[in-house]
């Protein structure tokens, strides 16, 4: 099969639970923030921002270690004993130090009169980190199929959790109080069905997961576990800076905001859902990034490896900036994902989908430095864009808040994904299509900016918005068509 066929297949096949996930998601943010008031919302988010901390920590970059490893060793399931010999322990010890500390922490966190969300998150990441490694093998093995049926059925549990709580247990609640569904609900327990609903889903997965972790009594590998070791320690960095980039906003409005507590989680719970309707281009990051990562090592020997992760790249931009187009073009449909009272922050959407166009460039760029070891300079630059996210949010959320923290977002992506350009041509050299993919990012916001002065200053005459939005779509890919078609055909064909 033509490698960009198989890439954008296995694309597709991590991306249907994903791409599912998000919309499922989508449909619950539509309940939540019709359900709980702007500060319960902000729980959520500040929660969820931290357990991004931990999640990282808990995987000590031993997933790209694996993939590193398993590819050029005599015996790969050692290397996959190894690693869940080390993941399983350290997720379970992580799991009774949490029950340790989990009151004082309630305490710092403004939690004290809900211990059970540390305790739910404390198990909700252990059972993640575990799940996690599985996960990576069947990556590993293309086993996409398999990957993707248990991420639907984990979906499909959250969902229907979080359906029986927040929708049939809470109408029951208000319209029938004696009855059984009723005494199962409790306003309040607030967003701690969220929870729930997440914790249930992620021991359904751990269970499907069994059969890939019997390969634990395989044995470990003390000298091997070591080299893993050196490589993942910088991938950590990197993940901890990530985690910074992505998450740190949420939790610093909370604390910066020149409110009171209860006003600054409700502007946290603005910005977060908000921040949702940016996912949509997230969400095929993701899946893109569940299949390039073994792609980009398996073809990092072929002579036209360069070539094909040049070419990679340009359908990636082209991809992003479709998404980035989409959602803004049709913004006045994706609002009502949101609650009404929730769209003051909308300002934010274009701003966070510009962000992770960019992380998306920084992933494909950042192949360098995990092909040629120097995972080192990579955490420098990912430390870099981290910096520069705390210096903005710092400075500017207490008078500018979400937005600040928006722009600090961009500002970060944008700044890692040149360094890691420059840092690539000189370690790792790769002829990208600069010139055509800058081109596409201008065509795709000039398009957007077009369209919404055109609906602000001349809507009544154009009708319905959605023929501007078509019309300003079919621009884009009728430029795709001219400059990159022939090629796009060819790629997908499959070699003779």
């Amino acid at each position: 099969m033509n490698p960009i066929k198989k890439l954008a297949s296995q694309t597709l096949i991590y991306g249907i639970p994903s791409i599912a996930g998000r919309f499922l998601n989508y449909s619950l943010t539509y309940l939540y923030t019709r359900v709980f008031a702007l500060d319960q919302f902000g729980v959520n988010s500040e929660l969820y921002a931290y357990s991004g901390f931990f999640a990282v920590l808990l995987l000590f970059g031993m997933d790209t270690a694996f993939f590193r490893f398993q590819q050029k060793a005599s015996d790969p399931e050692k290397v996959y004993s190894t690693v869940l010999n080390f993941i399983v322990p350290s997720s379970l010890t992580f799991l009774v130090l949490m029950y340790v500390i989990g009151t004082p922490l309630a305490g710092v966190l403004k939690y004290s009169n809900h211990l059970e969300y540390i305790h739910w998150f404390a198990w909700m990441l252990a059972l993640d980190s575990i799940s996690a490694i599985p996960f990576v093998k069947l990556r590993a093995e293309n086993r996409a199929k398999r990957f993707a049926t248990i991420k639907i059925i984990e979906i499909a549990v959250n969902m229907s959790v979080n359906i029986f709580f927040l929708i049939f247990c809470r109408h029951a609640y208000l319209h029938n109080p004696g009855s059984f569904l009723a005494r199962l609900y409790s306003p309040t327990l607030g967003v701690g069905y969220v929870f729930i609903a997440n914790l249930v889903a992620s021991g359904v997965k751990m269970l499907l997961l069994t059969p890939q972790l019997k390969s634990i009594f395989y044995g470990f590998d003390r000298e091997l576990f070591k080299k893993m070791l050196r490589y993942s320690l910088p991938m950590v960095v990197i993940g901890f800076a990530g985690i910074i980039n992505e998450m740190l906003d949420r939790m610093m409005l909370k604390y910066m905001l020149p409110y009171d507590n209860l006003h600054n989680l409700a502007q946290l719970g603005i910005y977060g859902a908000c921040y949702k309707l940016s996912l949509l281009m997230s969400l095929f990051i993701q899946a893109f990034r569940f299949a390039a990562e073994p792609f980009f090592f398996a073809h990092a020997d072929k002579d036209d490896s360069k070539k094909l992760y040049a070419d990679v790249t340009n359908y990636f931009i082209i991809f992003c900036v479709f998404v980035f187009l989409l959602v803004m073009l049709y913004m006045n449909w994706f609002q009502y994902f949101i609650g009404v009272k929730y769209r003051v922050g909308l300002p934010v959407v274009p701003i966070l989908l510009a962000a992770n166009l960019c992380f998306g460039i920084y992933v494909n760029l950042s192949i360098w430095y995990k092909l040629t070891d120097n995972t080192l300079l990579g955490a420098v630059v990912s430390l870099g864009g981290a910096a520069l996210t705390i210096v903005l949010n710092i400075l500017f959320i207490p008078k500018y808040g979400y937005m600040a923290s928006a722009w600090a977002t961009l500002a970060c992506y944008g700044s890692m994904a040149i360094a890691s350009y420059i840092m690539g041509q000189k370690y790792f050299p790769v002829n990208y299509f600069v010139k055509k993919d800058l081109g596409y990012i201008f065509l795709g916001f000039a398009l957007w900016l077009l369209g919404d002065w055109i609906q602000t200053n001349l809507l009544n005459q154009f009708g319905h918005f959605w023929i501007l939005s078509s019309v300003l779509m079919l621009v884009f890919l009728g430029v795709v068509w001219v400059l990159d078609g022939k090629k796009l055909i060819q790629g997908i064909k499959p070699v003779a």
